[in-house]
This record gives C-alpha cells, structure tokens and sequence, in this order.
C-alpha cells in the first residue's frame, strides 16, 4: 500500500511506506546493474513480497545520538539480496555484518551501552521494530504486531525506544519498553510523523512533522506536550532530525529546491547552517558521539550511495564506505558506551 498522497512505488505485499521526501519530488531507484537483476531475479522467483526491499533510497531515518568517545558507524548495506545491518569503522576497517537473513533490515541504531541494535525488520507480513546483539545472533521482536513499525531510536537510559508506528490513518510517534511491554503514543494526531530521536537529556523527542504544506521539524516532551515546530517554513521538507551530543543543536536533511543538503539548526529554531551545499543529494545524519563530526549518505546520483563525515563547520570530508552498492542509515555509536 502506497504512503498516503506521495508519488511512491511499493514493494509488492509489503505495504511499506516508499516514498520520496516531499510530495512531488520524484522518486529515485536503485540504479546498480546488479541491483535490477537481482530484483528482477527475485520477483520472476516470486520472493520479493518476503524479503520487502526499499527500492528508493529517500525519505528514511537518520538516528541522533549522546555524548561519549566515537566508536563504530551502523548502518544497511545492500548484500547482493537484501539490506542487511553493518558496523564499521569511521576510517573503512572491520566492516561486520551483524544480521544475515533473507528479508530486508534498516535504520540501525544503537543502544547507549553500545551492546544492542535496534532495527526495522521485514516480518513477511509488516516491519517490525526488532533488536540484536551488536556481534549478532538471536533476535527479540519488540514490537510484534499486525501493523508497520520503523525507524527505532534508543532513549539514553536503554530502557525504552522511540519508533514511528502506523495507526490505520497515518505515523505517530510512539515509546515502548525494550522488553516490548509499555507503549505510548506521543504524538497522537492527524498528521504524519516520523523520525524520533531522544534528546540526550531524555526530555524530548525530535521528528520530522507534516504540517499540512511540507515537512518540518518539531521537538515534543516525551509524555506528549509542548510540542515545538523547530524549522517552521512553508517553502521547503525539513526531514530526518537527529540531536548534537551537547543538546543545543539539531542536524537534519533539507532541501533547497535543487538537491538535498545536511543542515544544522539550533533547537530553539533560527537561522540555519547548510553544512554540505554541495550539488548532490546528502542525507541521513548522524552526529557522532564527540560532536565533532557529522556521518551522512552521500548520492551522488548513480545509485551508489556512499556513508561520509564532515565537521558541522563543513569542512574535513571523509569517506568510511567505498564500494559499488547502496549504503544507508548511518547511525554513529558510542566506543564502550555513551557517557
């Protein structure tokens, strides 16, 4: 099923939310050789409703993330069959597959103590919030149910995950306890909401709000007042908000009417900082764990989707992955532990 008003493909039988940015912008394919033929492939074997591939690269989760030393970079990385989470060093080394099935996993994030991942998982039937060891092994669904659940964030306790759920009618914002048990809709509206991310203090979740006109970014108390339109404008999508380790700053994905580029904001609102301005689609960030740097998908527009990092100032640019597939969802953990 189509994402509501959007010019979208779906996957078939998935009834995923495949959609660009904003409405309108037109949707962008995985455009690998290899890519289409395994697509091909897979849907003449009649396999492509179970392994629920994204096959646009837009409108996803970028994971904010809290204070500590910067350790491995999450992320879903197209195997040759599906999108399977990685982690992998900011200079390119030890690159580890964490999970290794045939069904489509994204938007990792990672626990505060740096020993789980939190991801969404194609069940068969729906995505569901699940979470593994960061070495691998077995899975806990987490939220289990008959309904799509995606782009999970950890609270800085671990004890609870801020996801976006469907409710029949659109995306709220909703907490659930790592254990599954607990879940509360925070935002609990009409419009569509997406994207969480816990503010390092806990008090807050920031995420992407459709206000009628466009996307913008909002923060909102975590037991579902004070709700706060961060970016507020009328003339561009505001998406994928992810907070500075210091709290004061949040980075997210804008677009210009050209392209899309990381910009950084203070969370008060006021002016911007476009932290990219460059002419290619940047996406997806993730500040890393010292505040220092910035992680993001870069496309430059051949399909081949690169993680990169770069200061907020905009400087220092640095490639992590190098290949000639999709890399995507970057999310910056903490080395040991955040603080």
């Amino acid at each position: 099923m189509c994402y509501r008003g959007y010019n979208c493909k779906c996957v078939a039988g998935s009834r995923a939310p495949l959609r660009p940015f904003g409405r309108g912008q037109i949707v962008k394919t995985v455009r690998l050789n290899h890519l289409r033929a395994a697509l091909l492939t897979a849907a003449a074997a009649g396999l492509l409703a179970a392994v629920g591939l994204l096959v646009v690269l837009y409108a996803q989760p970028a994971e904010a993330n809290y204070p500590g030393t910067p350790g491995k970079i999450a992320y879903s990385g197209w195997d040759g069959n599906d999108l399977e989470i990685y982690t992998i060093n900011p200079d390119g080394g030890s690159n580890v597959k964490v999970t290794n099935n045939q069904s489509g996993n994204e938007a990792p994030a990672y626990s505060p103590n740096a020993k789980k991942i939190a991801y969404s998982g194609w069940d068969g039937n729906d995505w569901e919030i699940y979470t593994i060891n960061t070495n691998g092994g077995s899975t806990k669904n987490v939220t289990n149910n008959n309904t799509d659940d995606r782009f999970p964030y950890y609270s800085p306790s671990g004890t609870k995950i801020a996801y976006s759920g469907e409710g029949g009618n659109d995306w709220d914002i909703y907490t659930i306890n790592t254990n599954g048990g607990g879940r509360k809709n925070v935002t609990n509206n009409n419009t569509d909401d997406e994207n969480p991310a816990y503010s390092p203090s806990g008090t807050k979740i920031a995420y992407s709000g459709k206000d009628g006109n466009d996307w913008d970014i909002y923060t909102v108390n975590t037991n579902g007042g004070g709700r706060k339109n961060v970016t507020n404008n009328n003339s561009t999508n505001d998406y994928q908000p992810d907070y500075a380790p210091g709290g004061t700053k949040i980075a997210y994905a804008g677009n210009d009417g050209n392209d899309w580029d990381i910009y950084t904001i203070n969370t008060n609102g006021g002016s911007r900082k476009n932290v990219t301005n460059n002419n290619t689609d940047d996406f997806q960030p993730s500040y890393s764990p010292s505040g220092k740097n910035i992680a993001y998908v870069y496309d430059p527009g051949t399909g081949d989707t690169e993680i990169y990092y770069i200061k907020p100032d905009g400087g220092g640019r640095k490639s992590v992955t190098n290949n000639n597939t999709a890399n995507l969802y970057p999310y910056w953990g903490c080395k040991g532990g955040c603080k």
